[in-house]
């Protein structure tokens, strides 16, 4: 994640230009006709202020100059007429507007999150949870402003800006000249206001990013953090990153406001200047009031839409910090995906080989060159120490990532080789993080399927022991089992991911370390169910506790992400190494192995 360290220089128009043409290449030009419609509106908005200041000059001239009576209700309901159009076309306009920017918003989104689910585990090592929940959520929702908000106020207030012009230039161009001599002396000043607000954008963007990622890390770890008092320095580093996040916002802030600022400076002294030098000429006669009010109505009438147009420069820096994030996400290369030409899966039962793969995370090597392999129907233990490697291989098998040398193959088929759909519904893994969606019960063993008839459920709930605790639920399978399955035990929780494993009936299933946060009458059950869901598939577990994989057909023992030795528990004991030694750490007292 960058910092403020990192911020890059403000993007130049072009920058801006090829943001603005991507959004709509890919999304804003399915809606068209919607758009047309709402400009065309915004057109006839933004034109009634130039008519409304239009009829000020027959109000003063004719009905209170002249005293004409009759054109009190022409000139009247002429303008009733005008606020009446401009009310309609901006209610239309305005839902047009919002449903064309929650869709295009909504789409984005969609898409922003499908790229990111596609992305390798070394993606998402990089990209922590909050860092993503930001950018999808609150940077997909201020680029929903460029719909609503800019689009609507550079066309509607530029048109009103051209029309009441227009009737200043009518009224006399030479005064119009004079209110607005000061103005291009602002493109400089303008200039440096926009590249800080652009910088200060993405500094808040990114410091949003960080909190976002900060109580996700506070949240996922409430316990740890209340076993070990950590309340208040949590607390404190929580506020210490708001307050530069609100540092960097005010900043931004003051900066927009600048725009308008310095633009309502130059209205001052251009509408002092046309007073001076407009006021003679009506004391002489050379004007009528009617004409000098039209023109001042017109031109204080301008003003105010050329604030808004310079606040949205400013706010146009905001959005393009957050659509950049955004579109470098997008850019973010997929690097695990299926090949061109995928070969069809293996049937049935496929063993599994691992040859000279060699797996860098950076400069750090985690497998060096190892070759094992997995026999067809059989059980293959894989033990060491923490860092051996073992998960990496699990992580290779299911191409979570891929090898930097060496070949993966299942049945024969090197992984790469398959389709990335059809690798995954050869593989059913257990791990000892069970998670669960905030759901029921039914829908976290179904997960979206439907073809499950109930007989076949009754069946895998006995098998995975999950029918032992239905009846103490409040609704059995339609109990919501909470955020990541709070409301259930983790033997609970691990029977229901053992089940779903159990419903996918896959030829290869993998276990990693599955029964390792179970107590000891919690570890029988949900080895049981293991045992069961292990019966007929090709099975690789990880463990480190060796009392679960004795029984395994072979065990391969990993050091330092090297192979250094392989057999079965009798073997590995009577040759002594690794094996050995970590089985007599764990079982000091001959009687612990035999539990």
């Amino acid at each position: 994640m960058r910092d403020e360290t990192e911020i890059e220089a403000p993007a130049t128009f072009a920058e801006s230009r090829a943001l603005m043409s991507w959004l709509w290449k890919d999304y804003l030009n399915r809606h068209v006709g919607a758009l047309v419609l709402a400009l065309l509106l915004m057109t006839i908005e933004g034109s009634s202020l130039g008519a409304i200041s239009y009829m000020v000059k027959p109000m003063f001239d004719q009905i209170f100059v002249d005293g004409n009576a009759g054109a009190i209700w022409t000139v009247g309901l002429a303008i009733v007429g005008i606020f009446m159009i401009r009310a309609a076309t901006s209610v239309v306009r305005s839902g047009l507007m919002t449903k064309i920017s929650q869709t295009v918003s909504a789409r984005l989104r969609f898409d922003l999150l499908d790229r990111i689910m596609q992305q390798d585990g070394k993606f998402h090592l990089i990209h922590p949870p909050g860092f993503l929940l930001h950018r999808v959520q609150g940077d997909v929702g201020a680029v929903g402003d460029v719909w609503s908000t800019i689009l609507t106020g550079t066309v509607r207030d530029g048109i009103s800006l051209i029309a009441l012009l227009g009737v200043a230039i009518h009224v006399d161009w030479r005064w119009t000249l004079i209110t607005l001599v000061g103005v291009p002396l602002l493109l400089l000043p303008l200039g440096f206001v926009q590249n800080y607000i652009r910088t200060q954008a993405r500094v808040a963007r990114d410091l949003g990013a960080g909190l976002a990622t900060r109580l996700d890390e506070i949240f996922h770890g409430i316990v740890p953090i209340k076993l070990n008092r950590l309340e208040r320095y949590q607390a404190d580093r929580y506020q210490s990153s708001t307050m530069k996040f609100i540092r960097a916002e005010v900043r931004a802030a003051l900066g927009g406001a600048a725009i308008p600022g310095l633009l309502d400076v130059v209205a001052g002294f251009g509408l002092l200047a046309v007073l001076v030098y407009g006021g003679s000429e009506i004391v002489a006669g050379e004007k009528t009031v009617g004409e000098f009010v039209s023109f001042f109505a017109a031109i204080g009438l301008a003003f105010d839409p050329l604030r808004r147009l310079g606040g949205l420069s400013g706010a146009w820096q905001g959005i393009a910090a957050s659509l950049e994030r955004v579109k470098e996400l997008m850019d973010e290369p997929i690097l695990l995906t299926s090949p061109p030409n995928p070969v069809p899966p293996p049937t049935g039962l496929p063993d599994i080989r691992l040859d000279n793969v060699t797996m860098r995370y950076g400069d750090s090597e985690v497998l060096h060159e190892i070759s094992l392999h997995a026999e067809a129907g059989k059980t293959t233990a894989l033990v060491g120490a923490s860092g051996a490697g073992k998960s990496t291989v699990f992580n290779l098998l299911t191409r979570l990532i891929d090898p930097v040398d060496g070949t993966v193959s299942i049945g024969g088929v090197d992984a790469r080789a398959m389709r990335l759909e059809d690798l995954r519904d050869l593989i059913s893994v257990v791990t000892q993080d069970a998670l669960l969606f905030d759901e029921s019960l039914r829908e976290n063993i179904l997960l979206g399927r439907t073809d499950v008839p109930e007989d076949e459920l009754d069946r895998v709930l006995k098998a995975a022991h999950v029918a032992d605790y239905l009846g103490n639920l409040s609704n059995g399978l339609d109990t919501m089992v909470g955020p990541r399955g709070s409301a259930l035990s983790g033997g609970q929780r691990q029977r229901v991911v053992i089940a779903r494993a159990l419903l996918r009936n896959t030829p290869v299933l993998l276990l990693d370390e599955a029964t390792s946060a179970l107590d000891a009458q919690s570890e029988k059950i949900v080895q049981t169910a293991l045992e069961k869901l292990a019966g007929g598939r090709t099975t690789l577990v990880i463990a480190h506790r060796l009392s679960t994989v004795q029984n395994a057909d072979k065990i391969i023992v990993m050091d330092h992400g090297r192979v250094m030795d392989t057999g079965t528990h009798e073997e590995l004991i009577a040759r002594g190494g690794i094996y050995a030694d970590l089985y007599r750490l764990q079982f000091k007292n001959p009687k612990d192995a035999q539990e």
